[in-house]
């Protein structure tokens, strides 16, 4: 069953709480998220988008994965 952009971020959102979160995409399936969190500070890219596929807790994992795509940019606060 696809995601919706609401569902994506409220995941993200138990994961950072205080974080500047943007989802977007309409078919549920190929979405974008924007994810600006304090806790990226100091950490690659690679470290962040890890912490944002572990806050999706397997939603993208395997043959019946919920989001088969998900285009990510993250960053800490300027």
């Amino acid at each position: 069953m696809p995601m919706h952009a609401q569902e994506i971020e409220d995941l993200l959102r138990e994961s950072f709480p205080d974080a500047k979160i943007i989802v977007e995409g309409s078919d549920g399936v190929h979405m974008s998220a924007m994810v600006v969190d304090e806790s990226f500070r100091g950490k690659n890219r690679v470290q962040q988008q890890r912490a944002v596929f572990a806050a999706l807790k397997g939603k993208m994992d395997g043959a019946n994965a919920e989001l088969h795509a998900l285009a990510l940019t993250t960053k800490a606060p300027d």
